[in-house]
């Protein structure tokens, strides 16, 4: 089992490389979403925003 993870005297760049990849995904899939989700909330802003003018012009 030592062996699996000392790679040959590699293990240590192959595990960080493996550790920096999967951090990336993660980035990768979380940032649209929290993206997203900062769009939604200033569209929400923008529309009470523009309804408020609506109703103090009627």
């Amino acid at each position: 089992m030592n062996e699996l993870f000392s790679m040959g005297g590699y293990g240590s760049y192959v595990w960080s490389s493996y550790a920096i990849f999967a951090v990336a995904l993660l980035i990768d899939y979380l940032a649209p979403k929290l993206r997203n989700r900062q769009v939604i909330a200033d569209l929400r802003g923008r529309m009470k925003r523009q309804q408020r003018r609506q109703e103090k012009s009627a």
